[in-house]
C-alpha cells in the first residue's frame, strides 16, 4: 500500500510498478480492487518469473519450513540494467527506502 500512497509521486520520479505474485489473475483482480492498487499485478502461477528472478524458495516461519514468495523489488532503468535489489522490503516506507537508496530525496 505504501507504493499505491505513493504511485503519483513514483511517476513524476520516472519509476513504472509492477507487481509480480504466483496467484491467479482471479486472485489479482481482486486484490487490486479491494487495496485500490494503480499498478498491474503480473500472474505467475507457474512461478516461471519468480524462480529466473531468483526470489522463490525455502522459508521458514516458526519453525516450519515452506516454499514462498521471498518479498523483493528490483529497480531497473530503461536500459533493462538492475541498479538495486531490495531484498529487506521496508512495507510502510518503501518508497523512501528506494528514493534515498538512489539519492533521490
Amino acid at each position: 500500500c505504501n507504493l499505491r500512497d505513493n504511485y503519483t509521486a513514483l511517476l513524476e520520479k520516472g519509476f513504472a510498478v509492477v507487481g509480480v505474485s504466483p496467484d491467479s489473475e482471479e486472485s489479482h483482480a481482486k486484490f487490486t480492487g479491494k487495496y485500490d492498487l494503480p499498478f498491474p499485478l503480473i500472474a505467475d502461477p507457474e512461478k516461471k518469473i519468480l524462480q529466473d528472478w531468483g526470489v522463490w524458495g525455502e522459508k521458514n516461519m516458526y519453525g516450519r519450513k515452506y516454499m514462498g514468495v521471498h518479498r523483493s523489488t528490483f529497480v531497473i532503468d530503461e536500459e533493462g540494467i538492475i541498479l538495486k535489489i531490495f531484498t529487506k522490503v521496508e512495507t510502510k516506507n518503501h518508497t523512501e527506502q528506494i528514493l534515498k537508496a538512489l539519492n533521490m530525496t
